[in-house]
């Protein structure tokens, strides 16, 4: 009965650890809790969702200086969400110059 009761918790702790982060709601904790995300990253976020609330991914992307198709692709796999979606490439998403060389 023990191992039982261990096992849901460690199956728990587990979903709990890998649960989504939207961008239009997290705070700073939670945004630099997704790898590859750090405080300047998250500077820029917080800056550009003070004026608005991302749409989707393409916005995102083309708000946030520094973020491409190729990054949005890794913060996603992180966990972290626009409107609760996953990145999904399109083709539609601009990249940033850093990302096109």
């Amino acid at each position: 009965m023990f191992k039982k009761i261990l096992a849901t918790m460690a199956a728990l702790a587990t979903t709990i650890a890998m649960a989504a982060v939207d961008v239009n709601e997290a705070t700073v904790a939670d945004l630099d809790s997704i790898k590859g995300i750090g405080p300047g990253t998250s500077a820029k976020i917080l800056e550009q969702r003070k004026d608005a609330k991302f749409k989707d991914w393409n916005d995102f992307i083309q708000r946030v200086p520094g973020i491409g198709d190729k990054r949005a692709a890794k913060l996603s796999a992180e966990g972290l969400t626009v409107n609760g979606a996953a990145f999904k490439t399109t083709g539609t998403a601009t990249a940033t110059p850093a990302e096109k060389k």
